[in-house]
């Protein structure tokens, strides 16, 4: 992994009898884009809420560019947060939030923020509180782009998008990271969606890291194998699985640790998507602690 421009060790946060964050440690490597995945609750919006000064941890370490972020404008000037609920001034149109934000971030680019509106087709001259929801998230994924923060924050603001804008997104965000390579961090449940931008996956669930692995060796690392019981009962003996369902005499079952995958008569294999490691991963975790996983639960992981 590259320098870290951000670490949390060992970090713990609560809120009276609720622990959000449970001695979490894990670094963002620069020029990385990160996938910060999980469930609602998980504490996904605590950590990056941490990480830019706009809460504290209540035990542990956290450095961004190897200080402190909490009143540190030397910091904080080089970090940008966009989230789905960003607020805005009220009486603030288009035009002064990217004012706003060019005063704020010293590597704002004005002629991709403005290349950017034409894209997105979002009216300057519009008060944001008459803006739709798709419009609202347009705002905020223009200015995460547009400040080309060295290290940038995306927590679901792209979620009132329809799917073109979502790709034109992901499209935009891609080739410029190509461009002006820096730290970016996507928090979401589109898992799917954003699974080809993302190189490293951190997966935190109830307060706690369950994976945090280069996301194309966690992609080679597991395979779902298909066949008759003993077949499969044989095959996965030993390995970490992360999955199995039975019906009938058939046995599927996900399974971590870069198994390879024999010429079994009788076995079928499959790739596993990045959604289904994450859900696959979380389920397992229920299980461990003894909690009931309901049918069809892949569909939390969005």
């Amino acid at each position: 992994m590259s320098t870290p421009v951000a670490r949390m060790i060992g970090v713990t946060k609560r809120y009276r009898d609720v622990t959000a964050l449970d001695d979490v440690s894990f670094e963002l490597a620069e020029n990385t884009i990160h996938g910060l995945l999980g469930r609602n609750g998980a504490g996904k919006t605590t950590a990056m809420q941490i990480l830019t000064a706009q809460g504290f941890e209540t035990a542990g370490t956290v450095e961004v560019f190897g200080q402190h972020p909490y009143e540190n404008a030397a910091v904080l000037r080089n970090v940008c947060f966009i989230k789905e609920s960003q607020k805005y001034p009220d009486g603030f149109k288009v035009r002064h939030a990217l004012r706003a934000a060019e005063l704020v971030f010293p590597n704002w680019d004005a002629d991709f923020a403005k290349d950017l509106l034409d894209e997105f087709q979002l009216p300057t001259n519009r008060t944001i509180k008459k803006l739709s929801r798709g419009m609202l998230s347009a705002v905020g994924v223009i200015i995460g782009m547009a400040s080309r923060a060295p290290l940038t924050f995306f927590d679901e603001p792209y979620l009132g998008l329809d799917a073109v804008a979502r790709q034109l997104f992901y499209d935009r965000l891609l080739l410029d990271y190509a461009e002006h390579p820096r730290t970016i961090v996507l928090s979401t449940h589109l898992i799917d969606e954003v699974s080809d931008l993302i190189e490293r996956v951190i997966v935190i669930d109830k307060g706690r890291i369950l994976i945090d692995s280069d996301a194309e060796a966690l992609r080679r690392e597991a395979v779902t194998v298909t066949g008759p019981v003993s077949a499969v009962e044989t095959f996965v003996a030993g390995r970490d699985v992360l999955h199995r369902e039975q019906l009938g005499g058939y046995l599927r079952a996900t399974v971590a640790g870069a198994p390879e995958r024999p010429a079994v008569a009788g076995l079928e294999f499959e790739p596993v998507s990045l959604q289904q490691l994450v859900v696959r991963t979380t389920q397992r975790g229920d299980a461990r602690n003894g909690q009931p996983v309901a049918a069809g639960a892949e569909g939390s992981a969005r």
